[in-house]
């Protein structure tokens, strides 16, 4: 019976979520821009492939 009101929230939460638009912090864009990447983004961005040589290892069961 509930369903109503649930979907009423939905439809008001998904437009507020399509016409939101906060205001931009042009300046701590540009002094990202211009010092590079941050310690969040410089540290677990890359991504190192170190299992490349492992598929050597593995065997099949015996019988099959």
């Amino acid at each position: 019976m509930g369903r109503g009101r649930q979907k009423a929230k939905q439809t008001k939460v998904a437009r507020q979520l399509k016409y939101y638009s906060p205001e931009t912090d042009y300046r701590a864009l540009e002094k990202e821009l211009v010092h590079g990447p941050g310690p969040l983004l410089g540290t677990s961005a890359v991504d190192t492939d170190d299992d490349e040589g492992d598929d050597d290892e593995w065997e099949p069961a015996p019988g099959r």
